[in-house]
């Protein structure tokens, strides 16, 4: 089979990593549920808060990584709906540590054509951080190599919960006929649903279950469960679950004449392989 793995060369996170597979196949949209800053800062005797403050640093090498790809999309479970019910000081802390990020990343968005993009109740974001967050994203708006898509006070049922009362008021004001409202019309309505379905979705941290994330726009996505705890994410620990990926046939739901693959998924498999050096974006 001409399909390689991804494989890494050099110590973890270094600039001298290599991967080896067929570019043709990444996932146009990965999702990322960033668990197990809370438990790496806690196995270390310190409070949570500075293993969110660790973590922000996986965000940055994870974000530069999957635009040195050129993978269109990138979705980061950042705060979710249920969030707000942590400890005051915790979510001060993630709150002020959102805030640093979008202010430091933002000229590195810039510069590297990286569009910011937001879903999630927002307007509960305090706003030293919501002003921030319009402002960066109103600034990369023009950004066209990637889009990043924070999930900010997000969830998943929520989310579903809103289009489906925008729909019940068109219908009640009579500019919508019940018998319009399809897969396509539903799917429009949902602000996840900007950076298209999810290929991959991937969970650190060890636990198995997407936590009300996506719910929609991860129908058909093939899940990766990591036991590394995000501030121990690193860029190879990506490029495995994307081997990952790239190892499984993708046929939702279909199957060709024999009851085999897909033919298209077959004759992917017979492609060449092609070698990349990948490095951040800047030294």
């Amino acid at each position: 089979m001409a399909f390689r793995p991804l494989k890494a060369k050099g110590p973890r996170g270094s600039a001298s990593t290599v991967i080896t597979t067929d570019l043709r196949r990444l996932p146009q949209h990965i999702a990322i549920i960033m668990d197990g800053n809370g438990r790496w800062a806690q196995l270390r005797g310190q409070p949570r808060p500075i293993g969110h403050k660790q973590g922000s640093e996986s965000v940055r090498q994870i974000v530069r990584a999957t635009r040195r790809l050129g993978i269109p999309a990138l979705t980061l479970y950042a705060f979710s709906e249920q969030n707000w019910l942590r400890p005051l000081t915790e979510v001060d802390a993630l709150m002020e540590l959102l805030r640093e990020f979008l202010l430091s990343e933002r000229e590195e968005m810039l510069t590297n054509g990286i569009r910011l993009e937001f879903i999630g109740r927002t307007e509960r974001l305090p706003s030293m951080v919501g002003n921030v967050l319009r402002e960066v994203a109103k600034d990369t708006a023009g950004g066209k190599d990637m889009v990043l898509t924070l999930a900010l006070s997000y969830g998943g049922r929520e989310e579903i919960a809103d289009a489906a009362k925008a729909i019940a008021t068109r219908v009640k004001a009579g500019t919508l006929a019940p018998h319009e409202v399809d897969e396509e019309l539903f799917g429009s309505l949902l602000p996840s649903m900007r950076s298209g379905p999810v290929d991959l979705l991937i969970r650190t941290g060890g636990e198995q279950r997407i936590s009300n994330f996506l719910l929609w726009g991860a129908a058909y996505a093939e899940l990766y469960f990591a036991d590394r705890l995000w501030p121990e994410y690193a860029v190879e620990d990506l490029y495995e679950a994307i081997a990952s990926f790239q190892s499984r046939d993708r046929r939702f739901g279909r199957v060709s004449s024999d009851g085999s693959a897909s033919e298209e998924a077959a004759a992917k498999e017979e492609e060449p392989a092609e070698e990349v050096a990948v490095a951040p974006l800047r030294s």
